[in-house]
């Protein structure tokens, strides 16, 4: 593709070989550059370009001859580079000095250039060689010409050659149709080596001149939309980001009164006092839109307001993705509906429901016994729901104490307690913002952050813990439990509000002794995933429908992956853990004889020992953690009633002879094999007695 062709005209060589040089670095990759002295050129050529670029308006009609009635002349504009005008700054106001440069019109022009740069405070007198007899002075400034500095001279500060400004440049980058060449990086160099009016586009558009289409090359590669309008209310750019997010043609706003065709934008908030900046959310087109205007203010007169305007929507989503690397780490929901296995009636009931529920943005509280995937479903339910593109952020409510629970959620702000992080940290209701917060265990919640949750959901906002900014929210609520909420609300454990506010869409998962038509389903489907392909007799299928599994699926999935590691093809009954282990409980009971002895001769009831350990054993047995909270409520309900620091007496004593394992914090009390087997001895005894009475 042939290269378009721009022509330097200038009186002499010598000054177009100064505007070649600064040219090609920027241009000499895009375009053909030719240079033209009207000294030296012959009169009766014609100047061959796509576009003509002269040194001075006064050469004007000469060089219009000399071009095509279709080739466009732009005049030259000038400005310094910084690094000359930072030896001026070092002078005193008030001080005098010559100005030396080739001729009169050229010294004034400088002159008046360093006054428009801002070093107006200086007198300067024009010094050219037909300058005749001048006042002698001893300090000189010359742009570049220290030839024609006096001999009386003491002192001559030289600023460099005036340079072309960044307004021609950016000219010819669009009259030329090469926009890539103000990405580049010797663009860059040079827009930062010199003096413009303004260091910015919110100072460029005090200059009308550019606001207008060498900006647009600049403009157009922002997201953001630009809008600017003058200090008398014309709009005088608006680039292709504003025309799509606004959906305003451009042709019809430019040129224009903003509050006739911008009549949405409340420029009346800046124009007025001409100070500080406004950010508004407003409705546009049916969009709704983030304006942020700024004043543009230069040595304290008011030139006009720059206007970006960004779609909500993208704003959130931005933050969604920095609140992502705040926390560092990902919340993503990996499983849907399809991962749910089985064929039962009961379970693909519950599908059915839980699908309607992923509809509604309503709360929904899970509700199954342990290990019946009641994550899995809440992750199903948030990918099958509007908000599956953005995070679903899990938090385990039984895993964590009180106050860093609390942290999690909430977040904190520096300094808010000790061991904080000095920077603060964003809170998972945040991390969740437009997504789903996954609330497991919400059973094992103390009062005082329900109360806090419950706030949440009510109105939508959170407070960073040590802060005092109110911050919107829009999180979907998700909760499970396998604890009975309904009877803690009764017993005062649950607060019955915020009950009802996790209660909306309640869902019920099925155990796996409720739908034991899916298991070998169930065991075909983890089979492959182990790569194993061992078959299970008769006898032992049997004993798998027999068997109560309290464990659920994750039971199941556990014994699978058990048979295939014991390498045997055929897997029979005696193959089976459970079996096992149902045996060995009652053959290894005579090894605690001594020990049941010296417990049933203790001084304590009974009674109280058996209810403890029974409840411990159960909740073993389903695989689930018990606090002494959960052990009191229960003795209530069968009449024995126990406070909490009478079942911390029991676990106490139990824990002395190593029937029970008591763990920290919200971990639970877990029972031993020794507490197990003497449980067993005592129901025995227990059941012996009551025959015994009985005859």
């Amino acid at each position: 593709m042939k290269k378009r062709k721009l022509a330097i005209v200038s009186r002499h060589s010598y000054s177009v070989d100064i505007y070649y040089k600064e040219l090609e670095p920027l241009f000499g990759e895009f375009i053909d550059l030719v240079k033209y002295s009207l000294d030296s050129h012959d009169s009766y050529d014609l100047i061959e370009a796509d576009l003509v670029l002269i040194s001075s308006f006064t050469i004007f009609q000469e060089v219009k001859k000399l071009v095509g009635n279709s080739t466009e002349i732009i005049v030259a504009e000038y400005t310094l580079a910084k690094k000359g005008l930072d030896m001026l700054r070092e002078l005193p106001e008030g001080t005098e000095a010559l100005l030396v440069n080739i001729n009169y019109k050229v010294c004034i022009e400088t002159i008046l250039l360093l006054n428009q740069l801002g070093y107006s405070e200086y007198k300067l007198i024009p010094y050219y060689p037909e300058a005749g007899t001048v006042n002698e002075r001893s300090l000189a400034i010359t742009p570049g010409e220290k030839r024609l500095v006096p001999d009386f001279v003491e002192k001559t500060i030289d600023i460099g050659h005036r340079v072309l400004d960044i307004s021609t440049i950016t000219d010819i980058a669009a009259k030329l149709e090469i926009d890539t060449v103000i990405e580049s990086e010797a663009f860059k160099r040079y827009y930062d080596e010199i003096v413009h009016f303004s260091y910015g586009i919110e100072n460029i558009i005090g200059r009308n001149r550019m606001l207008n289409r060498q900006l647009d090359i600049i403009l157009g590669s922002i997201d953001k939309g630009i809008i600017m309008i003058g200090s008398d209310g014309i709009v005088r750019s608006y680039n292709a980001a504003a025309e799509k997010i606004i959906g305003y043609r451009k042709g019809r706003i430019i040129g224009e009164r903003a509050d006739e065709v911008l009549s949405d934008i409340p420029c009346d908030a800046v124009s007025e006092s001409g100070k500080g900046r406004v950010q508004k959310l407003i409705s546009i087109n049916s969009k709704n839109v983030v304006l942020t205007l700024s004043p543009i203010v230069n040595a304290g007169k008011f030139h006009g307001i720059v206007t970006v305007i960004e779609e909500f929507t993208e704003i959130e989503k931005k933050q969604h993705e920095i609140r992502v690397q705040l926390r560092g780490k990902g919340h993503v929901a990996k499983y849907n509906f399809n991962d749910i296995l089985g064929d039962s009636t009961a379970i693909n009931d519950c599908k059915s429901i839980a699908k309607r529920m992923a509809k509604s943005d309503s709360s929904v509280l899970i509700t199954g016994e342990s290990g019946t995937g009641k994550e899995l479903f809440a992750q199903a339910i948030h990918n099958e729901s509007y908000r599956k593109d953005y995070q679903f952020v899990a938090v385990n409510c039984a895993a964590l104490p009180e106050n860093l629970l609390e942290s999690e959620l909430f977040g904190y702000e520096k300094g808010a307690f000790t061991g904080a992080r000095k920077e603060g940290r964003i809170g998972l209701f945040e991390l969740a913002h437009k997504g789903t917060l996954f609330l497991d265990e919400i059973g094992e919640v103390s009062l005082g952050l329900q109360a806090r949750l419950l706030r949440v959901l009510q109105e939508r906002t959170i407070m960073r813990i040590g802060g005092d900014e109110v911050i919107d929210v829009d999180v979907r609520i998700i909760s499970a439990t396998n604890q009975n909420l309904a009877d803690m609300v009764k017993s005062k454990e649950f607060r019955q509000d915020l009950y009802y506010r996790l209660n909306v869409l309640p869902l019920k998962i099925p155990s796996l002794r409720d739908r034991k038509d899916d298991m070998f389903l169930i065991i075909d489907e983890y089979k492959k995933r182990l790569h194993s392909e061992f078959v299970i007799d008769e006898e032992a299928r049997r004993e798998f429908y027999r068997h109560d599994w309290p464990g659920n699926i994750r039971e199941l999935v556990n014994y699978v992956e058990y048979l295939s590691n014991i390498d045997e093809n055929i897997v029979g009954l005696n193959h089976l853990p459970f079996v096992a282990e149902k045996k060995y409980s009652f053959e290894t009971s005579g090894e605690y004889d001594g020990l049941y002895e010296r417990f049933i001769n203790e001084n304590w009831n009974i009674d109280e020992i058996i209810f403890v350990l029974e409840s411990l054993v159960k909740s073993y047995d389903r695989n689930e953690r018990i606090g002494r909270r959960s052990i009191s409520v229960m003795s209530k309900e069968r009449g024995i009633y126990l406070s909490e620091q009478e079942v911390r007496s029991v676990l106490k004593k139990l824990q002395d002879y190593g029937l029970v394992v008591i763990k920290k914090g919200r971990g639970g009390t877990k029972v031993s094999d020794a507490g197990k087997t003497i449980f067993r001895m005592l129901k025995s005894k227990e059941k012996q007695n009551c025959c015994n009475r009985r005859m």
